[in-house]
């Protein structure tokens, strides 16, 4: 909108570029400044004016936009690739935000129970929600001479861990919901 009240008030052609290109240069060093956000910025930069002219050249005036004053490059004016480079902080934030809600970095799912990555881990079994079975050693045992599968841990080697039950509001005493919990452990 800045580059349009500038136009309209008679700033020339390349005045407005420069000012949009500070700004885009300022606004992206406060915003970002990474290398990572560089690179986003550039891809923007150029990518964001090339889709324009590709829409602007198929499509006919009444599908889509088109610049009032096509400018310097017959489809926009220049100070647009300033515009959309300070476009690349909020592109580069928005990838971060989807990279991180689908990657472990802000969220683990625990066996069906969404777990917040800053919260501390359970020190016992380290979030898993598991621990050894302490009536066995891998799910069997030898009793009289005869192996037999555990029915404290059903034969899987792990029970559910207690230190952490209050962690995700379980109740210890309902144990159709610990074996449908550890039922989803993996072996």
């Amino acid at each position: 909108w800045l580059s349009g009240i500038l136009f309209a008030h008679g700033v020339d052609r390349t005045s407005i570029l420069a000012i949009m290109s500070v700004l885009a240069a300022g606004g992206f060093y406060l915003l970002d400044g990474t290398i990572s956000g560089l690179i986003t910025s550039a891809a923007t930069a150029i990518g964001g004016p090339l889709i324009e002219v590709g829409l602007i050249s198929s499509l006919p005036d009444s599908w889509a936009y088109h610049y009032n004053d096509p400018g310097e490059t017959g489809f926009f004016p220049l100070w647009i690739i300033p515009v959309y480079f300070l476009g690349g902080p909020a592109n580069g934030n928005l990838a971060r935000g989807f990279w991180d809600a689908l990657s472990e970095k802000s969220d683990a799912r625990t066996f069906g129970m969404q777990v917040e990555m800053d919260q501390v881990p359970c020190s016992v079994c380290n979030g898993t929600r598991a621990v050894k079975c302490p009536n066995c050693d891998d799910g069997t045992y030898v009793t009289y001479g005869e192996r037999v599968v555990c029915k404290a841990c059903r034969g899987k080697g792990l029970v559910i861990c207690r230190e952490c039950f209050s962690k995700y509001d379980d109740d210890p005493s309902d144990i159709e919901n610990i074996r449908r919990i550890m039922d989803q452990i993996p072996d």
